[in-house]
């Protein structure tokens, strides 16, 4: 029975043995299998790894370019920003400018109507001032032997003639005319006498022009018999 018992024995442990070669063989064989398709995947990832880095680095390159060209639009749009202020500028300055010399065209035209207009007045008073001489002409003439001329810078020439008796047409004269401030103003005597300055202003005053011819006249045919 213990040879039996024996024989059992060696046979459960040689079942035992096969089967655990059988299974080892069997895990090797996948293990392998396992490895291989391990390292397959392995490769595999790490292509598309690569193949993603370098989709990651064209991404990196084109993003950087872009950055680049938003900097160099920013700095063209800056620039841009910068001519048009500066422009804004020069117009606002030519606005003032032109406000500026529209105001003096302005005070220079109201200016001008204003001295047209007191020349207008002055030429309108000169003409009634002389419309008025020379509606005396004719009896000054008469009366005095008196000529009044209008001559060159609008002024009067008086001519007095039958002074000296021995050459009554001998002419005694002198001109006058009115200033800017309205005055009689006399010049150009000819004989030349003292008193016209004395006369002149004595006319000024009391705005008798009757008077006034009348001494001019006494004056010169007191020089005649003197």
């Amino acid at each position: 029975m213990m040879e039996d018992e024996l024989a059992r024995f060696d046979k459960s442990i040689n079942e035992f043995g096969n089967k655990f070669r059988n299974t080892f063989s069997d895990t090797r064989c996948q293990m392998v299998g396992l490895r291989d398709v391990f390292k397959d995947s392995i490769e595999a990832l790490a292509e598309k790894l690569s193949v993603k880095l370098k989709e990651e680095e064209q991404m990196i390159e084109m993003f950087l370019e872009y950055q680049n060209q938003i900097c160099r639009q920013n700095k063209l749009i800056q620039e841009k920003k910068d001519t048009l202020l500066k422009l804004i500028t020069e117009v606002k300055d030519k606005k003032q400018e032109m406000e500026v010399l529209t105001a003096k065209i302005q005070d220079l035209k109201e200016e001008y109507s204003r001295k047209k207009e007191t020349i207008s007045n002055a030429n309108k008073a000169n003409k009634e001032s002389l419309k008025r001489l020379q509606k005396s002409a004719d009896l000054y003439k008469d009366r005095l032997g008196l000529e009044i001329r209008k001559i060159y810078g609008n002024k009067l020439q008086f001519i007095f003639t039958s002074i000296d008796p021995k050459h009554p047409e001998s002419p005694f004269m002198f001109s006058l005319h009115l200033n800017e401030a309205r005055d009689y103003e006399v010049s150009d005597s000819a004989p030349h006498l003292e008193c016209l300055a004395e006369f002149q202003e004595n006319v000024r005053k009391t705005n008798n022009f009757s008077a006034f011819i009348a001494n001019v006249r006494k004056a010169f045919t007191a020089m005649v018999y003197n």
